[in-house]
């Protein structure tokens, strides 16, 4: 069996995962993902025992029980890049041996559910409510520098987006990946659902301008317009499309919930977003408890 080279997969002096600074045996098999460190303490406040309590860079984790369930909930920071760490060290901790560097021969399948916020990109959909990602769309391009990529897309999707957006071809090629279809199905009611653009930054990537004039002026108002089979764009964020394309090439589950905080289309913004989203994390728990 291969060994994995110390340049490749690096373990802290303690054991630990390099960046995440954890142990096999400090994660759950069901993950909550946020971007917010803060949203971390929010969530564990909901917790009965909360067993573990890390912290390296944006990355905090901690590992409790809710209503008997054990669950990990972990901060990436913000954008598709800390998603590649995240996942990818997720993934070793649960299916490498860390001290022998080796792909163990039993998979351990994770699930990951991310709890974050979001713009909507329909009119219809109010401020405060949240949106289920049924499939994530990633403007990053990072799903791109992995083999099989193709084999998880949908590419239907894919060429019918690029041809109603004339797409710019300098950018990255977009990238549609399905939920799991077993949390989806869980956690989707109470929820608007659709299509999530997953960008690679905040304000020209997702079509503001403040003084840098953006490629294409339209681009919103021809994400909105995009239908096909009956799917349609509704949010943009920035982590999601990492999460759903890295779980399916590693053999785990994910799903994405975001309340939306602001309706780009209407140009509103919440007055209070943190009193929703106490409710979405509350929903999520006790339907991942159930």
């Amino acid at each position: 069996m291969k060994q994995i080279q110390a340049s490749e997969l690096i373990v802290n002096p303690d054991g630990s995962i390099f960046h995440l600074h954890l142990k096999p045996e400090d994660i759950a098999d069901t993950i909550i993902l946020v971007g917010d460190q803060g949203r971390v303490d929010m969530i564990g406040g909901f917790f009965d025992e909360i067993e573990l309590t890390r912290q390296n860079r944006e990355f905090r984790s901690i590992t409790g029980t809710y209503k008997g369930k054990r669950i990990s909930v972990i901060s990436t920071g913000i954008g598709t890049d800390n998603i590649d760490i995240v996942i990818n060290e997720l993934d070793a901790l649960a299916n490498i041996d860390l001290e022998k560097r080796v792909v163990k021969d039993t998979h351990t399948q994770l699930s990951f559910v991310r709890i974050g916020t979001s713009g909507a990109l329909q009119k219809d959909i109010p401020v405060d409510t949240p949106v289920i990602s049924e499939i994530a769309c990633g403007f990053d391009g990072l799903l791109n520098f992995y083999a099989d990529r193709d084999k998880i897309s949908n590419l239907v999707m894919e060429n019918s987006f690029l041809e109603h957006m004339n797409y710019y071809k300098k950018l990255a090629v977009p990238y549609f990946v399905d939920a799991d279809p077993d949390l989806y199905s869980i956690l989707k009611p109470g929820c608007t659902n659709g299509i999530t653009i997953s960008a690679p930054g905040f304000y020209g990537p997702q079509g503001r301008v403040l003084r840098l004039d953006i490629k294409d002026p339209d681009v919103n108002d021809k994400i909105s317009d995009f239908k096909l089979n009956g799917h349609r764009f509704t949010n943009y964020e920035m982590e999601c499309s990492a999460i759903y394309g890295l779980s399916k090439l590693l053999g785990h589950r994910a799903v994405t919930i975001c309340n939306i905080i602001a309706n780009r289309m209407r140009g509103e913004y919440s007055k209070d977003y943190k009193e929703g989203l106490k409710k979405t994390i509350t929903n999520v728990l006790d339907r991942l408890s159930y």
